[in-house]
């Protein structure tokens, strides 16, 4: 038998939110990916069959940290791609992220770990706090947009 490689792509999206000097980040949860469990990240994820990519970066808020929020603008589109073992059969996997990065505002809710879920933990940051984290790439992407960009 020979080793295949599965090739995947998937579209997300994402909420940079900002307030103060600071920017909202959450925690990958122990078991939700791969290689980067315990790294800190955007909120957001994949994108739903027929959902708007808007709604889904909101959706995603309210899920991973019990915020509401608005989208105000798109502040970045960027790509990834690497190759990692499924944990989940074992099988090596090509994967393609496209990222779509909007500029939230939150409009209300209370901050809250999500349980259950892909991530387990979330937080305000400075940049100085944030950039001391654990970062996955598309994090210190969103700080760039966060803190370098008009």
């Amino acid at each position: 038998m020979t080793d295949s490689v599965r090739r995947v792509t998937r579209v997300s999206a994402y909420a940079l939110c900002t307030d103060g000097g600071a920017i909202l980040l959450t925690r990958i949860a122990q078991g939700a990916t791969a290689s980067s469990d315990g790294m800190w990240t955007l909120p957001g994820g994949g994108i739903e069959f027929g959902e708007d990519p808007r709604a889904a970066a909101i959706r995603e808020l309210a899920e991973e940290t019990g915020l509401t929020g608005e989208v105000e603008a798109l502040s970045g589109v960027d790509s990834w791609s690497g190759r990692f073992v499924d944990p989940a059969d074992g099988l090596q996997t090509d994967f393609h992220a496209i990222r779509i990065i909007y500029r939230v505002r939150v409009t209300g809710g209370e901050l809250r770990d999500e349980i259950g879920g892909s991530s387990d933990a979330c937080a305000w940051f400075t940049r100085q706090e944030a950039t001391a984290l654990p970062l996955v790439e598309l994090a210190e992407v969103g700080i760039g947009l966060a803190f370098d960009s008009p």
